[in-house]
């Protein structure tokens, strides 16, 4: 599949029925606080042409950080003032962190949010990204910009379900392991969500 058939083929996926997601789907005894504030932020899933067709751009994040250190996720984060929606945060971040030029991202459209444990409403922001971008990690955020092929992550038969200890609680969630990257959490839910979308 081209990059421009990948594109329009996750294009129709959008325009298809979906719901909000969330960390929570997996844990349907999970009580949330009613009148809980969430931040809007965005994220960019970018698509571009690779050695293996279509791929999706991801980031492993610096294991310096002190919020989710050396996790798999996409180029993005909170809408600042300066933003005008989520869509300009996560071009803006993309920028920032893997040193993507505005002029090479088309965007495709979004995805419904994504509540996240951290109190984040995120939405996914769909692209076509230029082939002959060369990413450049921000030293302070990113160690790693990597690709996976975007088949791998629009099959439902890749993911998995496993569960971890979290406040007390086994939280369960969304995996979806490639090669050395162990995606999970909000990246792998996302992604679930558009597997669920292209398969229908």
């Amino acid at each position: 599949m081209t990059r421009s058939d990948a594109a329009e083929a996750v294009r129709r996926a959008l325009t298809r029925p979906g719901r909000t997601t969330s960390d929570y789907d997996l844990n349907p005894g999970t009580v949330l606080a009613e009148g809980r504030k969430l931040r809007a932020a965005g994220v960019l899933v970018g698509l571009r042409s690779g050695p293996a067709g279509t791929e999706i751009i991801l980031t492993k994040r610096s294991s310096r950080l002190k919020h989710h250190p050396g996790q798999i996720a996409f180029p993005g984060g909170k809408v600042d003032s300066g933003d005008a929606d989520a869509v300009a945060a996560a071009l803006r971040e993309a920028e920032e962190e893997i040193g993507l030029p505005r002029e090479c991202v088309r965007v495709i459209g979004t995805m419904e949010p994504h509540e996240t444990v951290t109190g984040f409403l995120v939405t996914p922001v769909f692209a076509e990204i230029d082939p002959d971008f060369v990413p450049v990690p921000e030293a302070g955020e990113v160690d790693e910009v990597f690709a996976v092929p975007l088949a791998h992550v629009v099959d439902p038969a890749r993911f998995l379900v496993e569960g971890r200890r979290w406040r007390g609680q086994l939280r369960r969630y969304y995996v979806v392991p490639y090669g050395p990257y162990y995606i999970w959490g909000a990246t792998a839910r996302i992604l679930r969500a558009l597997a669920d979308r292209m398969a229908t």
